[in-house]
């Protein structure tokens, strides 16, 4: 049986009260109240009156109470599996919307701590107030919750600076809470780290952005931050309208639905350095995060383009070539002139233009700006860098190939990358290596490692809305 909270109760009525003295107010109008409404009047008043101080009261005993309750924490003995969440409170037990405001108060006072920049901040606050089958918010803002305190982030850098690290009582405690949370989220599905979680506002699955990232898929691709294993999403080449006669059953203008889906995949990084540099420079472990998060963005830049798809991430190209309908062949095999830009871009639909992006190798861009504006306009800077094609921006991979002009090979590919989705599984874990050993001997090297691991997808999920410039080797035609 549900036991309703007193004060939602009294509330309801207080809010029940102020319903009938409106009701009251709008049958009178402008005329005095009479006899019946008048003395309805003063039983509300007195009502009213009543249930604001039981309300009063009862606010009053639960202050105390809470009170109370915190002084008596600081007596708590140390037990090492105990719930001991952030601000003397057991995260566990919040409700979800009492997680998700003190998650978002945590990462406003900590995000100007830390220097995160503006665009980093929101994506946060998107994220904590999400909720949908692909991330839950409230995870997210628990897990910011667990990680983002003096404790949590002490044991952090003991635990990953040293092999046998002594955790105070406090550490100890925020460390079991934090991978009780993770427990949770295994048995959900989501899958379990280990080791030690990155604070939430130094995880690059999470702060990272287009705006902070080399990776130029990050800034035109749809990206999504998930909480689970696999992206699951609802796509369609669009609704078909249509003018049907007055009073004549509408035509069946339904689009064709397909659920694409975007499986995430464990990406790996590893740190070695000398006992002596973690002697010589405390600061280490904070300044390693951002060369794991350089890494790790460097890897997407790569498999965003070419990945195989089998055990890492489907590439765009490896996407549309697997689609010869994506396919555009240039008009002349083992060479690329100029018209070969008209021909791809012609082919392309025409809904996906008006947000389309072309994405090549410096090689190809600097061939392309060599030609002058004969087959359409383009847009070069003062050096000579292709900066637009068709009014319509550009932008270089390095793991986009150079155009040999003898093999059968990708050029390039345009058009709108909204149809290219990122799937980003919130949550960098590292573990630290206290010993590393010679391959030859077996001997110890006298370092110590860092290992860094992180789930991330991505795949075209609208092929219709690309297409890809290819040549032919003559020597295969």
């Amino acid at each position: 049986m549900t036991v309703m909270d007193p004060i939602a109760v009294l509330r309801a009525r207080l809010e029940a009260v102020t319903t009938e003295f409106r009701s009251i107010h709008d049958t009178a109008g402008e005329a005095k109240l009479d006899e019946a409404q008048e003395a309805r009047w003063a039983e509300l008043d007195a009502e009213e009156t009543e249930v604001r101080a039981e309300i009063e009261k009862l606010e009053v005993a639960e202050v105390r109470a809470a009170k109370i309750a915190e002084q008596r924490a600081k007596f708590q003995s140390v037990q090492i599996g105990a719930p001991v969440p952030s601000d003397d409170v057991d995260v566990r037990s919040l409700s979800r919307p009492d997680a998700q405001s003190r998650a978002l108060k945590r990462s406003e006072e900590t995000s100007k701590m830390l220097g995160l920049r503006a665009d980093q901040e929101s994506k946060i606050e998107r994220l904590l107030r999400a909720s949908s089958g692909n991330i839950s918010g409230d995870f997210l803002a628990r897990r910011l919750l667990l990680t983002e305190t003096d404790a949590y982030r002490s044991a952090y850098m003991k635990g990953m600076t040293s092999a046998s690290p002594a955790f105070t009582p406090e550490e100890a405690r925020a460390l079991a809470a934090f991978r009780a949370l993770e427990e949770r989220a295994m048995n959900e599905g989501t899958g379990s780290a280990g080791g030690f979680g990155v604070p939430v506002l130094i995880d690059p699955t999470i702060i990272l952005t287009a705006q902070g990232s080399l990776n130029p898929f990050r800034a035109i691709a749809r990206v999504e931050t998930i909480t689970n294993n696999e992206w699951k999403g609802v796509s369609s080449a669009g609704v078909s309208w249509s003018y049907d006669a007055e009073a004549t059953a509408v035509s069946d203008d339904s689009p064709t639905l397909t659920n694409p889906s975007v499986p995430v995949h464990m990406a790996r990084g590893f740190v070695p350095y000398s006992i002596e540099l973690g002697q010589d420079y405390p600061g280490f472990a904070l300044e390693i995060s951002p060369l794991l998060a350089m890494g790790y963005d460097e890897l997407q830049a790569e498999s965003f383009a070419t990945g195989t798809g089998v055990g890492q991430p489907t590439g765009i190209l490896t996407a549309l070539d697997a689609n010869p309908a994506s396919e555009v062949a240039v008009i002349t095999n083992d060479a690329l002139v100029a018209a070969d830009i008209s021909k791809v871009w012609n082919a392309l639909p025409d809904r996906w233009k008006q947000a389309a992006t072309w994405v090549m190798s410096q090689a190809v861009g600097t061939d392309i700006a060599g030609w002058g504006d004969a087959y359409g306009t383009r847009t070069v800077d003062a050096t000579g860098t292709l900066e637009k094609l068709r009014e319509r921006p550009i932008a270089y991979s390095s793991y986009f190939p150079q155009f040999a002009g003898t093999a059968s090979q990708n050029i390039l590919a345009v058009g709108d990358f909204r149809n290219f989705l990122i799937a980003e599984r919130a949550g960098m874990t590292t573990e630290f290596v206290p010993h590393l050993f010679d391959t030859t001997t077996g001997r110890p090297t006298g370092e110590r490692g860092w290992f860094a691991f992180a789930r991330h997808g991505s795949d075209s999920i609208n092929d219709a809305g690309f297409r890809l410039l290819k040549n032919q080797a003559t020597a295969d035609v």
